[in-house]
């Protein structure tokens, strides 16, 4: 019986890169992302103590879970922003538009620091022999 991967090596080491990349978001809000081997990562969210992880979402392509995850630092960088203030009452993207355009620029500023991010790091969370050199 052959057994079937849902995940190249490739993408696998992509992914990991992606999940060492957001690692400081895990702290902030309840979710982890792992590698499940052959059926590639899986982000676990909406924890219930005592319970677990309630939802989970797979992911075998990179652009996917860096999508995902970028989407997740944004609403939450966005919604900290709101709180204790009346633009809690508005949606995200109204609230970013009511934000200074340099607060504006930071937040859209992070998408190229993380892709920045997933490239500097190897597998295992190190930072890559080649950019060692430039810390």
């Amino acid at each position: 019986m052959t057994q079937q991967t849902f995940i190249t090596d490739q993408e696998r080491s992509a992914c990991q890169r992606v999940a060492n990349a957001f690692a400081s978001l895990y702290d902030q809000i309840d979710i982890v992302v792992k590698d499940a081997g052959k059926y590639g990562f899986v982000k676990l969210y909406c924890f219930e103590p005592g319970y677990g992880f309630d939802k989970m979402t797979t992911f075998t392509n990179s652009k996917d879970l860096f999508d995902n995850l970028w989407q997740e630092w944004w609403h939450e960088k966005v919604f900290t922003l709101a709180i204790g203030t009346p633009l809690l009452e508005l949606d995200y993207p109204e609230i970013l538009g009511a934000l200074p355009k340099k607060k504006q620029r930071k937040i859209m500023g992070k998408k190229a620091y993380f892709k920045k991010k997933c490239r500097k790091y190897n597998d295992k969370g190190d930072l890559d022999e080649r950019e060692k050199i430039y810390h």
